[in-house]
């Protein structure tokens, strides 16, 4: 695995331009999301394709 799998919280933060604590709350609904799927979470980290995939990131990439 030579790319990153997950995002930080603060990578979150960046990426959004939010404030690390509303990062936090979106990282636990992500993981949360992803939990009731079945999946493994690790906290304070959110797999980085499914963030993508629920953000408008995700949208734009599927257009090309």
């Amino acid at each position: 695995m030579t790319a990153k799998t997950f995002m930080s919280v603060d990578e979150v933060a960046n990426e959004l331009g939010i404030s690390k604590s509303y990062a936090y709350k979106i990282v636990q609904r992500l993981n949360y999301e992803l939990k009731a799927k079945g999946f493994i979470t690790i906290s304070g980290r959110v797999n980085k394709q499914y963030f993508l995939e629920r953000t408008c990131y995700g949208a734009a990439e599927k257009e090309r």
